[in-house]
C-alpha cells in the first residue's frame, strides 16, 4: 500500500468516524481503529486513535456546549482518571482478545436488554457515574474503544440528542487525556503517532460539524433506533475482530 492510498484511507475513516460519532455519539473508533491496526499494528494504533479522538470529543463538546451536563461529568473523572492511569500502565502488557470478546457479547446484550428486559434496572444515579468512570477508563486504556458500553448509560440516564452527545464527549475527553499521561509515560506513544492522531483529528473536527447539523434534523426515536444498530454492529464487529 503506498503512502498515499494510507492518507487518503486514513483521512476517509477519520471523516467518516467523527461523522457517525457526532450523530450516535459513539462507534468512531470502531471505524477508525481496523483502519488504524491495519497501517500502523494494534499497540501503535490505540495511542494514535486516543489522540485523534481526543481532538474528535472536543470538538463534540464546543458545538454541543449549551446543552452540557457537568455533573455528570464531574462525577465519571472523580472515578474514570485514577482508573484511565492504571489501565494506560498496564496497557503494553494487556492480552486483548478475551476483553475484546467479553465487550462484544456485552453490546449486544445491552440492546437485548433494552427491548425485553426492565429499562429502569439500568439506570444509575449520578453518583453512580463515578464507578461507571473507573471501569469505562480502565477497560478503554485497554482496547481504545468503548464508546458503545458508555453511551446507554448516558442514554438511561435521560440525556438525549446534544446533551447525549456532548456530556458523553467531555466524559471522554477526560479519560483520554489521562490515558496519554499513561502512554507516554510507558513510551507506548511516540511523536510519530502523536503527529498522525493529531492530523487525523484535525479531519474529525470537520466530521463532527457535519454531522451537528444532521443531529439537529434527527427525530428522537429514530435517534434511538440509529444507536442500536450502531450498538449490534459494534458487538459483532468486537466478537469477530476478538
Amino acid at each position: 500500500m503506498s503512502a498515499i492510498t494510507e492518507m487518503l484511507l486514513l483521512g476517509g475513516a477519520a471523516f467518516a468516524a467523527s461523522t457517525l460519532a457526532a450523530v450516535a455519539g459513539f462507534g468512531g473508533a470502531a471505524v477508525l481503529l481496523p483502519i488504524l491496526a491495519l497501517v500502523f499494528g494494534v499497540r501503535d494504533a490505540i495511542p494514535i486513535l486516543t489522540v485523534a479522538q481526543l481532538i474528535g470529543n472536543l470538538s463534540r463538546v464546543w458545538f454541543n456546549r449549551r446543552e452540557l451536563e457537568l455533573p455528570v461529568v464531574g462525577w465519571f473523572a472523580l472515578g474514570g482518571v485514577p482508573a484511565a492511569l492504571i489501565g494506560g500502565l498496564l496497557f503494553a502488557m494487556a492480552p486483548l482478545s478475551f476483553l475484546t470478546r467479553l465487550l462484544g457479547i456485552f453490546l449486544i446484550a445491552v440492546v437485548v436488554h433494552r427491548h425485553v428486559g426492565k429499562t429502569s434496572a439500568l439506570r444509575v444515579p449520578l453518583r453512580g457515574f463515578a464507578i461507571l468512570g473507573a471501569a469505562f477508563s480502565f477497560l478503554s486504556a485497554l482496547l481504545g474503544s468503548i464508546g458503545p458500553i458508555m453511551i446507554p448509560f448516558f442514554l438511561a440516564y435521560g440525556l438525549l440528542k446534544g446533551a447525549l452527545i456532548g456530556t458523553e464527549a467531555l466524559a471522554t475527553v477526560v479519560m483520554h487525556v489521562t490515558k496519554l499521561v499513561a502512554y507516554g509515560s510507558t513510551a507506548v506513544l511516540t511523536p510519530t503517532g502523536i503527529m498522525v492522531g493529531l492530523a487525523l483529528g484535525s479531519i474529525m473536527i470537520f466530521g463532527s460539524f457535519v454531522g451537528k447539523k444532521v443531529l439537529d434534523r434527527l427525530p428522537e426515536r429514530l435517534f434511538i433506533f440509529l444507536i442500536e444498530v450502531t450498538l449490534l454492529v459494534a458487538g459483532l464487529g468486537f466478537l469477530i475482530r476478538g
